[in-house]
């Protein structure tokens, strides 16, 4: 790191520091050592602060800072296996709305990426943005063919402020989990790690148009679905051309009803799309929010911004199929079972507890009829659960989660009396009924025969191994059993106890001997003019004080 990086990044933590006062948690800039990182740092709390909650302030602190800390807000919202409800519910209401940069920034980097004037490749670009987002902005254009377009163009230098925010988040959440359990408890790296890799991602556009391409194909047969084409040669990493596609929001009901459009239909063809998307394709739109799928005059629906998708593979179906109907069969065990295929449980969770969570959260839908039963809501306490137990969920799946709800809200403001299980059923059932059939369990076999060929191959030589270590005496066995320390502490407790008993007793004897024998004989025990009684009687004390200390310096007494 040079030293305009390090100026650069000294200034941006005086930022943070600042901001994380003026929105009353300075004491996490103290308490995880941020505020060591600076001199004479001063920080005041803005009026009025004193009575938002947690969740607000995190919330104002994310929209002062910027672009890079409002997107990981947005990313973190979709993830309610890693943060609290209520946080979430503010994370949720962050704006991305943000102040449009200059046209002549936006043409400037056209022309570098695309390598030629903006004249030469347009028609006409019009200067004011349709839209100006945290990480980029979306202009209407006219090819030289009359086809319009929209041109979404990155923000300038805007992967070196989220590479230096990410490495501040980074360095900040290293040293918070050295210094605070709620930091190791909330697994503060991995989460800065994770959402910094979805953060990368959405920077690049052209992983957006393979997005685009990837759904518009799995997409092709289903009735009333648009989406718009992508131009290749018109796009990069930052600048993204699509087909311009106009249309009203799902949100605006009173546009819909002035077009003549049937709600209820717009609701069960919006639901059927997401369901065949997930639980069919395995390819989902990750942000289904009203903004992002237009209605068309003649009820089509367009879906808009491909930057957040999510993908269900196979063995992900088939977990959550399976939570599903263990949910829905009052089967306890079956959903932990779900729960512990589907993420990833840590070794010292108590299961009695994480039984007891589950047992209650299938009384919440005991008998519960289908039509009154929201999946959305249903996943939502699930990662409520993992939350609590430190159950780390697959993105996928949180994001599944996230799209349901969405889907749920959006189809109860279209149409308040629509019954989502009446669409959502069929592809319920498929799911079951794929479980069972033959044909996929054998195709998965079929799949699986390479890896058990190889892993045949190499028993022989593994077997030959074995034998030669046999031969040469190197086998090493190792035996773990629970609890096998505290059994030998206990163990040699009773030993030293008894083995105390053992020579306090004998010691007794011979006293009682030594007085008797005096008393009877008149005599002094002494042989050979050697006082071998007296000698033996300071061996055995001598002995006793030795085994009595070696008891005591043990500990196991």
């Amino acid at each position: 790191m040079n030293v305009r990086q390090r100026i650069r990044r000294l200034r941006r933590y005086h930022s943070i520091a600042s901001a994380l006062a003026r929105n009353g948690l300075g004491y996490v800039a103290h308490d995880t050592g941020l505020t060591d990182k600076l001199l004479f740092f001063r920080g005041e709390e803005r009026r009025g602060i004193k009575g938002k909650s947690l969740g607000e302030r995190i919330r104002m602190l994310l929209e002062e800072l910027g672009p890079t800390f409002v997107k990981l807000g947005q990313l973190a919202s979709s993830r309610p296996d890693l943060l609290p409800a209520d946080i979430i519910r503010e994370l949720e209401r962050l704006q991305d709305q943000v102040a449009a940069f200059p046209y002549d920034q936006a043409s400037a980097i056209i022309e570098q990426e695309l390598g030629q004037p903006v004249d030469s490749l347009f028609l006409r670009l019009y200067e004011t943005p349709i839209a100006a987002a945290s990480i980029g902005q979306v202009y209407h254009a006219c090819l030289k063919d009359g086809t319009d377009v929209v041109v979404k163009v990155q923000r300038p230098n805007m992967l070196r402020l989220i590479e230096t925010d990410l490495g501040i988040l980074a360095d900040w959440a290293r040293i918070a989990e050295s210094r605070l359990e709620w930091a190791r408890n909330y697994r503060l790296t991995d989460m800065v790690e994770e959402l910094g890799l979805a953060l990368r991602a959405e920077l690049d556009y052209e992983k957006e148009a393979r997005n685009a391409e990837r759904f518009a194909q799995r997409n092709k047969g289903v009735d009333k679905c648009r989406v718009p084409a992508v131009y290749r040669e018109y796009s990069s990493t930052k600048v993204l051309t699509m087909d311009y596609v106009e249309g009203i929001k799902l949100s605006e009901l009173g546009r819909l009803d002035r077009a003549g459009l049937n709600r209820r239909a717009l609701a069960e063809r919006y639901g059927r799309m997401i369901f065949q998307q997930a639980l069919v394709e395995g390819f989902f739109h990750g942000d289904p929010h009203p903004g992002n799928v237009l209605a068309q005059p003649d009820g089509t629906l367009a879906w808009l911004d491909f930057g957040m998708m999510g993908r269900l593979s196979p063995k992900m179906k088939m977990s959550f199929a399976s939570f599903v109907i263990a949910l829905r069969s009052q089967n306890s065990k079956g959903v932990l079972r779900a729960i512990s295929r589907m993420g990833i449980v840590p070794e010292g969770v108590d299961r009695d507890r994480l039984l007891a969570d589950i047992e209650e959260l299938r009384d919440k839908y005991y008998k519960v009829p289908f039509q009154r039963l929201r999946i959305g809501e249903a996943v939502h306490d699930l990662f409520a659960v993992a939350w609590r137990h430190r159950i780390s969920i697959p993105r996928e799946l949180t994001l599944l989660g996230k799209t349901f709800l969405t889907m749920e809200g959006v189809v109860t403001l279209l149409d308040p009396g629509f019954r989502i299980f009446d669409i959502a059923e069929p592809f319920g059932r498929k799911l079951f009924l794929d479980r069972l059939d033959p044909s996929r369990w054998a195709s998965r076999w079929v799949d699986d025969i390479p890896e058990y060929v190889e892993l045949l191959s190499e028993i022989p030589a593994g077997l030959k191994q074995a034998v030669r270590s046999l031969r040469q005496g190197k086998v090493k066995i190792e035996v773990a059993a629970p609890q096998v320390d505290a059994l030998m502490a206990k163990m040699d407790r009773i030993g030293n106890r008894l083995s105390f008993s053992i020579v306090l007793l004998s010691l007794s004897i011979i006293m009682l001997g030594l007085i008797v024998g005096s008393a009877v004989s008149h005599s002094k025990t002494v042989l050979w003019r050697i006082p071998v009684v007296e000698i033996g009687l300071g061996v055995a004390a001598f002995m006793l004080v030795w085994l009595i200390s070696s008891i005591f310096r043990s500990g196991r007494f």
